[in-house]
């Protein structure tokens, strides 16, 4: 039996499943986690600790076809004017929650496009979030960049206010692609952004790429990836395209008939892998690749790395405050998300609250689950000596959950010494073996492809 028939046979090719940035999965989020307990857990913050803080920006000048992020098209900045003055009152309420003495280990600005801000709009939201929360020492400013959505005025107010690590979308260099993905985004203009930001001394950069796309195939793919090589990111997402329609309705615009199968897709993604591997890129968890000397690669060598919304992260915080509309927080308490309607959330903030519309508080086996599912996502072992260390117990629970995933995926895996590992022929079920540790099940309607 070959390799492609075995994970046929194990289901990778038709399975749905979640990409478990979180435990449990935002589809299991509830109701109960409101205003009033997102302010308690922000209150109880250790003064003096460093933290990380997402915001999120929700305006783009395009809408590209293929994403399914909540987004709003915009050709004007005037909304994005009264979104960040929004933001501003967001953060004074914020700190009116906040210990003292606490720091920023990370700062991430996504969206979106976060780089459609002017420079003075820029400018004016770091100055706030900094007279709140300064940057520790040894932080890290990443901003997502669209380099169709940036210039000269931009990357020096960036570069000014510290941002140390630019993520760069790419997608695909392919120009019948990216016609057909509705993201016009030629290779020139690329590289012109990189050495930008390079002369401007930001030395780290992150780009994303998707395979799975409408008429890719590994011939076109190829030639992206080389291209991508040449402009030398520090770390590259290998990310899977997801086609759910029905969820994002301006995916209707990408042709169907055009997807590539699911084994195609393997292909895909099995073609790029090699590209960076060749390349000296390091394979870190199911879909990034870092430079040898990279911080991620260092993390996965010294058993640090960490997942979390963003995907892969060295993130050491164990908080994580999301700002914006539909923004997703992580305390040691639960997580907690924004509303995702903007006119939601704006009503909230100038009413003097926050939009916390859902969320999940740990409860039960949670934090014993999600550090399995953390564990294998990033090392694909876990390790039960090493969580009865961390948890005191339980291993009667964590053996039988072994035999379990041993069951339902054999030759996949071997447990020797208490320790799980996934084989290197079974990395691609990564995702469906991570669901057997999973208590809560799954929603396939919100879910992606295992592959």
């Amino acid at each position: 039996m070959t390799q492609d028939s075995q994970l046929a046979k194990l289901g990778l090719f038709d399975a749905k499943v979640p990409r478990y940035t979180s435990y449990p999965t935002a589809p299991h989020f509830r109701n109960d986690v409101d205003a009033g307990r997102f302010g308690t857990w922000i209150s109880q913050i250790p003064a003096g600790s460093e933290i990380s803080l997402y915001v999120h920006v929700p305006f783009c000048r395009r809408l590209c076809w293929f994403c399914a992020c909540r987004t709003q098209g915009t050709q004007t900045l005037s909304p994005v004017q009264a979104y960040v003055d929004l933001l501003k009152e967001e953060i004074a309420l914020f700190a009116r929650h906040l210990p003292s003495g606490v720091t920023l280990s990370r700062l991430h600005w996504g969206g979106g496009t976060p780089t459609l801000l002017s420079p003075d709009m820029m400018r004016d939201l770091a100055e706030a979030i900094f007279a709140v929360t300064p940057m520790a020492k040894g932080a890290e400013f990443s901003v997502e960049i669209d380099p169709m959505e940036i210039d000269a005025p931009r990357m020096d107010v960036l570069a000014a206010l510290g941002m140390n690590r630019a993520s760069l979308g790419v997608q695909d260099f392919d120009p019948q692609i990216q016609d057909t993905i509705g993201r016009i985004q030629p290779y020139e203009d690329t590289r012109r952004v990189v050495d930008g930001l390079r002369a401007r001394g930001i030395a780290s950069l992150n780009a994303d790429i998707l395979y799975g796309l409408p008429h890719q195939t590994r011939e076109r793919l190829t030639e992206s990836v080389q291209k991508l090589l040449s402009l030398s990111p520090d770390r590259v997402a290998l990310y899977g395209y997801a086609h759910v329609p029905w969820m994002a309705r301006r995916q209707t615009m990408i042709p169907t008939e055009a997807l590539p199968t699911p084994q195609a897709r393997l292909g895909l993604f099995d073609t790029a892998r090699r590209l960076f591997t060749w390349d000296g890129y390091r394979e870190i968890g199911i879909d990034h690749f870092a430079l040898p000397d990279d911080s991620m690669a260092i993390a996965q060598r010294t058993g640090q790395l960490r997942r979390n919304f963003q995907g892969y992260t060295v993130d050491p915080s164990p908080v994580l405050v999301g700002l914006g509309a539909s923004s997703i927080s992580r305390f040691p308490q639960g997580y907690a998300q924004n509303d995702p309607s903007t006119s939601a959330h704006t009503a909230a903030i100038r009413a003097g609250r926050f939009s916390t519309k859902r969320g999940h508080q740990f409860m039960g086996d949670d934090i014993l689950r999600a550090r399995m599912i953390e564990s294998l996502m990033c090392s694909f072992e876990i390790s039960a000596p090493a969580l009865e260390a961390e948890f005191g117990g339980g291993r009667a629970q964590i053996d039988a959950l072994f035999a379990e995933a041993a069951r339902a995926f054999p030759g996949m895996v071997e447990i020797t010494d208490g320790v799980l590992c996934v084989l290197s022929e079974g990395r691609p079920l990564t995702r469906m073996i991570a669901q057997v540790f999973d208590a809560y099940g799954m929603d396939t309607a919100k879910h992606s492809s295992a592959i």
